[in-house]
């Protein structure tokens, strides 16, 4: 039986385009999954990005939620050190009565953004060592058994939002495994640890009341096309893209800044190229055949129970018919 497949929406905002014609790719992108038969959307928190939309993250579930059906849509993921436990079981304890079983809580604890965004955010430099303590009592809140006296999430007491925890490093594994929590990796762009990650969560899992066996999402990127090389020229687009994206927001490159595609394929042989053939190394890319078979590969190597898969096409309806050729050869 084919590998589960999802989709994690990076909400781009390309050139010359605006976070409101980002929401409406969204909103395009979850209808075709959802006809296509793909289990869910994730979204991600991201602050100071320019390039991408999802800060707002439960808004913009909302927004497509409210705009399909039946596909599960959900945060991949919330950045919890930023929030109180408690405004995130309220904000997803809403999600869940507007849209009943169809919303997922994915929790990571990186800020989410730069040291300047760090700071902007009010974030305690202590936030994120309280991470494992904080995830437990947002599960309190939305199972209805608060372990604040006289605190409860309403909405969101006894909603049992399922939670995930996201990780690009053992840390994330040996707690999703403690707590008995789905874990997902972030090999999409973060692909060192998978397999040693993979394999702490399997070992040390610990049953619960959510999952009684683990569960592994592991991320990939794809870019499926009709033609085998129109796919390779998107996929070399999407590389020179990262480039400058990387080199923007380090400020080694002015923001007005723009390059020849000779001169980003020089930058690509730089130590910041070098981050983005890390960044992609997960990366199918060809016919819809083609992606299907590396993906099943690639699931069955890390020892993935799902892919979650960033279609990384830059043009709108590029990335559409990723999502669509995937899913019919997958089938």
């Amino acid at each position: 039986m084919p590998v589960t497949l999802s989709i994690l929406d990076l909400a781009p905002i390309a050139p010359g385009e605006t976070a409101s014609d980002s929401f409406a790719a969204s909103v395009a992108l979850a209808q075709q999954a959802e006809k296509s038969g793909y289990e869910r959307v994730w979204y991600a928190e991201h602050h100071n990005m320019p390039t991408i939309a999802s800060s707002a993250t439960s808004v913009l579930i909302a927004h497509v939620a409210s705009q399909t059906s039946t596909i599960r849509l959900g945060a991949g993921g919330i950045m919890l050190p930023n929030h109180s436990p408690l405004v995130i079981a309220e904000q997803f304890g809403t999600l869940e009565a507007l849209h009943p079983g169809r919303i997922d809580l994915g929790l990571g604890r990186a800020p989410g953004g730069d040291h300047s965004t760090f700071r902007a955010l009010r974030r305690d430099p202590a936030a994120s060592d309280r991470f494992p303590q904080d995830v437990v009592e947002l599960q309190a809140y939305l199972a209805g058994h608060s372990r604040v006296p006289g605190v409860s999430a309403t909405p969101g007491a006894g909603s049992h939002v399922p939670l995930y925890i996201l990780g690009s490093s053992l840390f994330g594994a040996h707690l999703a495994a403690t707590l008995g929590l789905p874990y997902a990796f972030a090999s999409h762009f973060a692909p060192g640890a998978l397999l040693d990650a993979v394999a702490t969560y399997r070992r040390e899992f610990q049953p619960s009341d959510q999952l009684a066996e683990p569960y592994v999402i592991a991320g990939v990127n794809a870019i499926a096309s009709d033609d085998h090389d129109d796919a390779l020229e998107q996929l070399t687009q999407v590389k020179r893209a990262r480039v400058l994206m990387l080199l923007r927001q380090s400020g080694q490159v002015p923001l007005d800044r723009t390059f020849t595609d000779d001169e980003l394929d020089m930058l690509l042989d730089s130590p910041v190229g070098a981050q983005v053939a890390s960044m992609t190394h997960y990366t199918g890319v060809g016919t819809g055949a083609e992606v299907s078979e590396y993906i099943s590969a690639f699931a069955e190597r890390a020892g993935a129970d799902e892919v979650i898969v960033a279609h990384s096409s830059i043009a709108v309806d590029a990335r559409l018919r990723s999502v669509e050729l995937l899913a019919a050869a997958h089938r």
